[in-house]
């Protein structure tokens, strides 16, 4: 399977396991605890299937700043987190700066 395709589930399950970490109240209910332990470890085991064929820094950039923006717009969404300019130009620049990265790897 394509490593940037791995790469992006891992990136669905990280911000997946996030988003049960904030509504597990501190690992105080149980399926949104089971969440986090399902989705950081799929979000890991993946990454590390990633990183046999994509360089570390390309495949960590993606994953953390793809992750970062993500989450924050979850949190946005699902938990009506204020969405302030300055939030939207850090977003941004996350963004502009994997691309950056990526594009600077050639891969």
């Amino acid at each position: 399977m394509n490593p940037f395709i791995l790469l992006m589930i891992a990136i669905v399950s990280e911000v997946f396991g996030s988003t049960m970490l904030k509504v597990s109240h501190g690992f105080k209910r149980l399926l949104p605890s089971l969440g986090v332990v399902l989705g950081m470890g799929m979000a890991f085991y993946l990454l590390s299937i990633t990183l046999t064929k994509i360089p570390l820094s390309t495949a960590y950039a993606i994953w953390s700043g793809v992750g970062t923006a993500l989450t924050a717009v979850v949190g946005m969404i699902l938990f009506k987190e204020r969405a302030h300019i300055q939030k939207i130009i850090g977003l941004i620049l996350i963004i502009s700066g994997v691309v950056a990265l990526r594009i600077s790897n050639g891969t």
